[in-house]
């Protein structure tokens, strides 16, 4: 009777064990890649001090720290904060999801919490940053998604533990119940108090923490812990299943005032283009100033942004790679029911307003069905030059597709867009 009542324990605790979910649901995760683009968010008291957020307290002496811990709250006041302005832009720019920093590496907590008194609610500016940002960006229809940072530099100041992000394996959310149970109390809060969170992004060991989510809301994406998110990078070939590549818009993640040059909006376009042709989500990364603005190098991004995504939306979103990724510095990308395929053409010089270009396809093979078509433009007139024939024209051939068409859509004053152009390609097949 105890051999078979030990045997049916071991059934018991292994049944719970699978039972247990320990990655994401591949649903969602279909779901996470039909997003393709995100705001990134990086914001928190020290961004009145311009610097990096959260590390300048790794290796500072008592005076900074004590400085940082208990004066530093004490001048936040973002009198300027609109986080509809921030979800508008985003929504123009064609973001589909937000991740904020609710806690980054600091401690210092964005939301009105009662597990620890280093938070927003103990600033001048006195109002739950948190609730304000994801109240703002759902009027937009945008997914909301948390930044967690598992690891806690308060945490450790106050309870006598080297100030690093590098910690000794006891100090550590899996190694420390304390820092564990206050990660877990603090997330409990997150994902029941602020209603439905679709995106978790540790940033750090989660330890488990992965699985605490999921015991809150199975539906919830793990992004950083679970899948490959590089920063500042991309991979040189596609990564199989879900991916995010992480980018700053100048050199830091938080507000940086001084020594920040910021990439132009057409490598930022290029950057997006090549992420989704790699299969892979962009999150792109905003700091907004201490006062509460986006800072005015990085509203004008979003909006030259938000110009070229008016028109070509369709070809980031819902889609996955091609065939191929590249060819003849041409990007591509395919509707997800595969019957559409989108190809990247250079813009700027290399395909100037109001000029006619031919194109050759060797890789795709036409049918009767096929359509070429040039998105946000209908190929039927140019301003102000009626006797230009605008219109598209292919022809199948053994070895390809041959498309001659006309860049024509008037995007600024001085006709010199500078951006890619996308050729949508219908109810063509991909020929080796």
């Amino acid at each position: 009777m105890k051999k078979n009542s030990c045997l049916i324990l071991l059934i018991t605790f292994s049944v719970s064990l699978f039972a247990q979910q320990n990655t994401n649901k591949p649903e969602r995760e279909e779901w996470f890649m039909d997003l393709g683009f995100g705001m990134f968010i990086h914001w928190s008291l020290d961004s009145q001090l311009g610097a990096v957020i959260s590390h300048s307290m790794v290796g500072a002496d008592e005076v900074y720290l004590q400085k940082f811990i208990n004066e530093l709250p004490k001048t936040f006041n973002p009198k300027k904060f609109d986080p509809d302005e921030w979800a508008v832009l985003a929504k123009l720019a064609g973001m589909k999801y937000v991740v904020f920093t609710t806690k980054h590496h600091s401690g210092f907590c964005m939301w009105d919490t009662k597990t620890t008194s280093f938070n927003v609610m103990r600033t001048p500016f006195a109002r739950d940053v948190v609730r304000e940002i994801f109240d703002a960006f759902r009027k937009y229809d945008i997914a909301i998604g948390i930044y967690f940072s598992p690891d806690d530099l308060h945490y450790f100041y106050e309870n006598n533990l080297p100030v690093t992000r590098a910690p000794k394996p006891l100090e550590t959310p899996v190694g420390d119940k304390g820092m564990m149970d206050l990660n877990k109390s603090q997330l409990n809060e997150l994902l029941t108090n602020y209603g439905k969170i679709d995106i978790v992004f540790f940033d750090g060991y989660p330890g488990g923490l992965n699985e605490y989510v999921w015991s809150i809301d199975p539906d919830i994406v793990v992004t950083r812990g679970e899948m490959e998110t590089p920063e500042q990078t991309l991979p040189n070939q596609p990564l199989p299943g879900p991916w995010e590549a992480c980018f700053t818009m100048g050199t830091d993640w938080q507000y940086k005032p001084t020594n920040d040059p910021h990439k132009t909006g057409t490598e930022i376009i290029n950057m997006l283009i090549e992420t989704r042709a790699k299969g892979g989500n962009l999150l792109l990364n905003v700091g907004p100033k201490p006062d509460g603005e986006i800072q005015i190098e990085q509203e004008a991004l979003l909006r030259e942004i938000s110009l070229w995504n008016m028109a070509n939306s369709e070809s980031i979103h819902n889609i996955r790679p091609w065939a191929i990724t590249q060819s003849d510095e041409m990007w591509f990308t395919q509707s997800k029911d595969g019957k559409t395929i989108y190809a990247f053409v250079q813009g700027g010089d290399n395909w100037k307003y109001g000029t006619r270009k031919e194109l050759f396809f060797n890789n795709i093979k036409g049918t009767d069905n096929t359509r070429v078509s040039i998105l946000g433009y209908d190929s039927q007139l140019i301003e102000y030059r009626p006797d230009v024939d605008a219109k598209i024209y292919f022809e199948i051939q053994p070895h390809g597709l041959k498309v001659s068409a006309l860049n024509g859509q008037r995007f600024y004053t001085n006709n010199r867009w500078p951006n890619p152009i996308v050729l949508k390609i219908e109810n063509a097949e991909y020929q080796k």
